[in-house]
């Protein structure tokens, strides 16, 4: 059985996920890079950007996925069990 979760968790754990990895890499760059510190946000942020673009597909498509449902107005799934009630009880158009 999979875990359900939250509305609004999804949301949460992926800006929390890139403001960390933004800020882990900033702080790397104040402390490496002997440039302005401007100039070592913007590269962070770029930073940032790719690598949450590469790691947090998982995390992204969850997100995603909840703001579709949330825009059509649709109910969470709650298990396989209750979406093939769902599917079966639902007005068929064919006949």
């Amino acid at each position: 059985m999979e875990k359900q979760e939250r509305p609004g968790l999804a949301w949460l754990w992926f800006t929390l996920l890139r403001v960390g990895i933004f800020a882990v890499v900033l702080a790397i760059l104040l402390a490496v890079m002997p440039v302005e510190p401007w100039i070592s946000t913007i590269v962070a942020a770029l930073i940032a950007l790719c690598i949450s673009f590469i790691f947090l597909s998982r995390p992204r498509e969850k997100l995603a996925g909840q703001l579709h449902r949330a825009r059509r107005g649709e109910a969470e799934p709650v298990g396989d069990d209750e979406a093939e009630d769902a599917a079966f009880d639902a007005p068929d158009s064919s006949r």
